[in-house]
């Protein structure tokens, strides 16, 4: 999450406008069973050279052996088809990548497992995260994720993210490994805070965005029919399109 957050900084180390973004993904989880929904955020240690003490959602780079995982249930097609959207090569593979990248990190900073109790093994060659998953008799379900929004980060940096954020609820949560989250991890607390009162946090300009798009969202009826917007520079002019 570290280089994915920090990549959407103004104060990011200068590179090269030609970086190649990488896929990335990042998860919004959500609480909606009382009177007001409210999301997981974490609160970055203060000994992090960027955004020490910043608050924001769990997320990162995809690995390869996001592809390999299997799911217990797909995309709901019409995510898959937006993700799938201003892509080169698009594929539901890279597209079903992008979503389960999203819940190994969220397992990797929180501790989370979001999917369904099932007896399975982890594929063949698979270790680390997944395997953590297999052994814990959870199987990723994909198919109450929501695509909510994109961001690629802006030329000039050292390091450039193409970002998915995804929502997910917090019933989707199967089984949770305790320390993950303490004094001296990356993430030092985890808060379930209203989504309207989110902005008293310390958040990103993205984060913020995110977070308003995702109100109207849910305003709007929440469906995987709405739209998904779209932000990154194009010849130097900030762009907000739709998918």
């Amino acid at each position: 999450m570290s280089d994915v957050t920090a990549a959407f900084t103004k104060d990011a180390p200068g590179g090269h406008p030609n970086v190649t973004p990488r896929d990335a993904a990042t998860l919004i989880l959500i609480d909606r069973s009382g009177p007001v929904p409210k999301v997981l955020m974490g609160k970055r240690h203060h000994g992090h050279v960027f955004l020490p003490g910043k608050f924001v959602f769990p997320g990162g780079r995809v690995d390869p052996r996001d592809r390999l995982m299997t799911a217990a249930a797909p995309l709901d097609p019409r995510a898959e088809a937006r993700l799938m959207r201003q892509v080169k090569r698009p594929t539901a593979a890279r597209a079903r990548a992008l979503a389960l990248a999203a819940i190994r990190e969220t397992f990797e900073e929180t501790g989370l497992m979001l999917g369904t109790k099932r007896a399975a093994q982890a594929p063949a060659g698979l270790s680390g995260p997944w395997q953590a998953f297999a052994e814990a008799g959870v199987q990723p379900d994909l198919s109450g994720m929501h695509f909510v929004a994109r961001a690629i980060t802006p030329p000039g940096r050292t390091r450039r993210y193409d970002t998915r954020f995804f929502t997910a609820d917090a019933s989707a949560i199967a089984h949770k490994v305790e320390g993950v989250v303490g004094p001296e991890t990356e993430l030092v607390e985890l808060v379930w805070m209203p989504l309207s009162e989110t902005r008293e946090l310390e958040l990103l300009a993205i984060t913020e965005i995110v977070l308003r798009d995702l109100q109207a969202q849910i305003g709007a009826g929440f469906s995987h029919d709405l739209p998904v917007p779209f932000y990154r520079l194009l010849h130097g002019k900030r762009k907000r399109e739709m998918l």
